[in-house]
């Protein structure tokens, strides 16, 4: 089996364990009533599946995505900063306009 596809499985398991943590605390503290709600209620183990699973998506996406940028290889070579020196200030110097006397006859008519 290729890498990335043990790496992908490894994040998908780790989200699905952060996300059994993250819906295990938000029902033991009773957050926004959801607690309250799931235990009072006869579809409640569906809502916390559906919450399990999609969370676990989510925190699966991220473990996966960390790993992937993790993975990119390190450029040491100086870069950035402020390049603005006094060799490359703009030169300001006034630019000559000629003014007409007349106006145009569109704007005469009011």
């Amino acid at each position: 089996m290729p890498e990335l596809i043990k790496l992908y499985i490894r994040s998908a398991i780790w989200g699905a364990v952060l996300a059994a943590i993250f819906v295990a605390l938000l029902l033991w503290f009773n957050i926004a009533n959801l607690g309250s709600l799931v235990f009072g209620s006869d579809a409640g183990l569906v809502a916390v599946f559906a919450l399990w699973i999609s969370n676990g998506v989510v925190f699966g996406g991220v473990q996966f995505g960390f790993k992937i940028m993790s993975m990119a290889e390190r450029d040491d070579t100086p870069r950035g900063g402020r390049r603005i020196g006094a060799q490359m200030q703009p030169e300001l110097r006034p630019i000559p306009v000629p003014a007409t006397a007349k106006r145009p006859a569109a704007q005469r008519r009011g």
